[in-house]
């Protein structure tokens, strides 16, 4: 593919203009992401998803800008997790209304609410939770891993989100939310 070819120098190339720090396999890596391409419609599907969103997001998000950007990220790091971006949304208009700075009474902070102790819990103290692209990462990321924990039950996982496990209110809220506002038809 072009575009890997532009990005990346050949394997030769690299371990000269690169010199000791080149890695082979590394390189690899990088070259099957940049020459796998995207099918035409998986870019259509993204577009009409977020033109879909973008209309009940400005209720929340008035800068036209920073919608899009929002838009473009929950649906990259919802991609990432292997998540519905749709979820996404809907975990963030239950948990923040979209507002970048909010703190919850249990001292849960930004988009998504993510606690404090994941920062250091992962090692990570001078992450700041506010940074809405660096949430993001962390609540699709907690959100993906309860995922795999349930086995794949959103219910359950969203209660563990939440901090609610067992319960049944928290994940009702939040499907209903994606039901309401944030639901695509296939």
């Amino acid at each position: 593919m072009l575009v890997g070819a532009m990005l990346l120098p050949t394997a030769t190339m690299a371990r000269t203009s690169l010199g000791s720090g080149y890695s082979a396999p590394l390189h690899q890596t990088l070259e099957g992401v940049l020459d796998t391409p995207r099918a035409a419609i998986d870019f259509w599907t993204d577009r009409q998803w977020r033109s879909a969103m973008a209309a009940p997001l400005s209720r929340f998000v008035d800068d036209p800008e920073r919608r899009a950007l929002l838009l473009d990220t929950i649906q990259q790091e919802a991609r990432l997790a292997g998540l519905a971006p749709g979820i996404v949304m809907a975990v963030i208009q239950v948990e923040s209304a979209f507002q970048t700075h909010a703190v919850s009474s249990a001292g849960a902070r930004g988009l998504m609410q993510v606690m404090p102790f994941w920062v250091e819990a992962l090692g990570r103290p001078d992450d700041d939770l506010f940074d809405p692209l660096l949430n993001l990462r962390y609540g699709c990321t907690i959100l993906a891993h309860y995922l795999a924990v349930e086995d794949g039950d959103l219910t359950r996982a969203l209660a563990r989100y939440n901090g609610s496990r067992g319960e049944t209110w928290y994940p009702e809220r939040v499907m209903r939310t994606w039901r309401q506002r944030w639901w695509i038809a296939p």
